[in-house]
C-alpha cells in the first residue's frame, strides 16, 4: 500500500469511527431503560444475560413485549422485528391459534403428565409426512440434544467416534465450530474440520477416513456462520460419499426446516437449491412446535432402533421430551399454522426481498447471502469479493468492515427496524411485502449516507 493510500485509509477509518461514537452515543441516549436494567443485571447474570448472542455493546435492549411481528422495548421504542429469534420465531410473538392452544392445554391437559399421550404420536406422523426420510424419530428438548443424540447414534451404531463437520458451523450451545472447535464444546478431540462448499475435498476426507469416522454432519445452509447456502453439487457430494464409505450422513435442519415444507432435503424446494436429499438422520428445533422449547431427531428406522426400550438398553430419557404443550401446539403449529402453502408463501416473499437487498449491493462493499425466508447482510473488503464459506466473511475487530456493520444495526435501531448485530435477518409469518420495502429503503439510505465506505 502506497503512502498516500495508507494515509487515506487510516482518515477513512477515523472518520468511520467518529460516525460509530456519535452513533453508539445516541444508542446510550435513547436507552436509559435497557441501561439501568442491564446495570442490574449485571449483579445476578455473568455479563447481564443468560444467551450470549443477545449481549451487545454498549448494552443490549431490554425488550418487553412482542405482538404479532413487533417488538416494544422498556423504554417504549416499537420495531418490527426482522430478526424473528435468529430464525426459531417463525410463528411471531402472539399468534391466535398457539395462544389458545397454550390456554387449553393448560388447562384441560395439564403440563407434563408423566406418561405418553395421543398428541406424541400425531406429531410424529405430521413431521413424517413433511420429511420423507424419517422413518422413526424422537422427541428431545432443543436442537443442541436433536444434534447430540443423533451423534450418538451413529457412534453406537457404528461403534466409532469421530464426526466430520465443518468451518463456520453450528449446531448447538456446544456443538460450535465458527472459527474452529470452540472451548466449551463436547468431544474436543473428536472433531475433524472440513471447508463448507469445497467439492473435491470433502469426497476426498470422507474416502480416507472411512473406517475410522462415524458421521459427518452438516447444516444445508449455515445459518450461525453467515446464511450461507451448500451447493446442490456439494451437499449430494456428502451423501454420496458417506454412502461408499459407511459414513452417516446427519443433515442438521434445526435452522432449515422453515425454508421449504420439508425443509433443504426436499423435492418441493426453494430454485436456488433444488436438493432432494435423503440424509440417514435429520435432525430439527423449536420451528416445528410454534417456537416452543422442543427438538426432534429422526431418520433411518434400523438407526433409530437405538433407542427402540424394546430391544435396546441404550436410555434416551427426558423430563419434557413428550411435555402436553409441546406436542398439541406442534400438531397445531405444521397442520394450521406453518403449512406447506404458507411456508412456500412466506420464503417466496424472502426470496424478493433478498434479491431487492442484492440489488442494492451490486457494485458495493455489501454481500447479501441466504435462501428464502432467512437472509444475512455481510461488509466485505472488496466489491469483487465472493461468498462461499465463513473465511469469506470472517474480518478483523475494529476493521472497516466491522464498523459499518455496527453502524447498520444502530441505524436500523433508530429507523424502527430490530436487526441482530451479525446482520442475520429472518422473515416472521405476517411480515408484509410493504414492510419489507421500507427495510429495503432504509437499506438503501444508509449505503447513501455512508457512499464513500461502501462505494467502489
Amino acid at each position: 500500500m502506497s503512502s498516500s493510500m495508507f494515509k487515506e485509509h487510516s482518515s477513512q477509518q477515523e472518520r468511520l469511527h467518529i460516525l460509530l461514537n456519535e452513533a453508539r452515543q445516541r444508542y446510550i441516549d435513547r436507552n436509559p431503560g435497557s441501561k439501568k436494567l442491564h446495570e442490574e443485571a449485571l449483579e445476578n447474570l455473568p455479563g447481564g444475560n443468560t444467551r450470549s448472542i443477545l449481549h451487545a455493546d454498549p448494552f443490549p435492549i431490554c425488550l418487553q413485549r412482542g405482538f404479532g411481528n413487533r417488538l416494544v422495548d422498556v423504554d417504549g421504542h416499537e420495531y418490527l422485528d426482522f430478526v424473528g429469534d435468529m430464525t426459531a420465531g417463525v410463528y411471531g410473538h402472539s399468534h391466535p391459534v398457539i395462544q389458545e392452544a397454550l390456554i387449553s392445554t393448560m388447562r384441560e391437559k395439564g403440563l407434563n403428565l408423566g406418561g405418553t399421550s395421543a398428541e406424541e404420536n400425531q406429531f410424529a406422523s405430521i413431521i413424517r409426512h413433511r420429511i420423507p426420510s424419517i422413518q422413526k424419530l424422537r422427541f428431545c428438548n432443543s436442537g443442541t440434544e436433536a444434534n447430540l443424540y443423533a451423534l450418538s447414534i451413529a457412534r453406537h451404531f457404528t461403534g466409532l467416534s469421530k464426526v466430520i463437520v465443518f468451518e463456520g458451523a453450528y449446531h448447538g450451545g456446544v456443538l460450535t465450530f465458527a472459527h474452529g472447535v470452540a472451548a466449551n464444546n463436547v468431544d474436543k478431540q473428536d472433531w475433524i474440520l472440513a471447508k463448507y462448499n469445497d467439492v473435491k475435498k470433502v469426497k476426498k476426507l470422507l474416502a480416507e477416513n472411512k473406517g475410522r469416522v462415524a458421521a459427518v454432519l452438516v447444516e444445508g445452509m449455515q445459518g450461525a456462520g453467515g446464511c450461507i447456502p451448500g451447493s446442490a453439487e456439494f451437499l449430494h457430494a456428502i451423501q454420496d460419499s458417506a454412502k461408499e464409505n459407511g459414513i452417516i450422513f446427519i443433515l442438521d435442519e434445526v435452522m432449515t426446516f422453515r425454508l421449504a415444507p420439508g425443509g433443504v432435503q426436499s423435492k418441493i424446494l426453494h430454485p436456488q437449491l433444488g436438493i432432494a436429499l435423503n440424509p440417514d438422520l435429520t435432525t430439527l428445533g423449536k420451528i416445528i412446535a410454534g417456537g416452543m422449547t422442543i427438538g426432534a431427531f429422526g431418520g433411518r428406522a434400523d438407526l433409530l432402533s437405538v433407542y427402540d426400550p424394546r430391544i435396546s438398553m441404550v436410555q434416551h430419557s427426558g423430563t419434557f421430551n413428550n411435555n402436553s404443550l409441546a406436542m398439541v401446539i406442534g400438531c397445531k403449529a405444521l397442520s394450521i399454522i406453518y403449512t406447506p402453502e404458507i411456508c412456500i408463501e412466506l420464503n417466496k416473499l424472502g426470496d424478493m426481498f433478498r434479491e431487492r437487498l442484492q440489488l442494492l449491493a451490486k457494485e458495493k462493499k455489501m454481500k447479501v447471502t441466504g435462501v428464502g425466508s432467512v437472509c444475512n447482510i455481510h461488509f466485505v473488503r472488496t466489491i469483487a469479493h465472493e461468498i462461499c464459506g465463513i473465511e469469506d466473511i470472517t474480518v478483523e475487530p475494529g476493521s472497516s468492515e466491522t464498523v459499518l456493520k455496527d453502524l447498520l444495526c444502530f441505524h436500523a435501531l433508530e429507523s424502527g427496524f430490530w436487526i441482530s448485530r451479525r446482520g442475520m435477518l429472518s422473515l416472521v409469518i405476517g411480515t408484509t411485502k410493504e414492510e419489507t420495502d421500507g427495510f429495503v429503503e432504509m437499506i438503501q439510505r444508509f449505503l447513501s449516507e455512508h457512499q464513500e465506505f461502501v462505494g467502489s
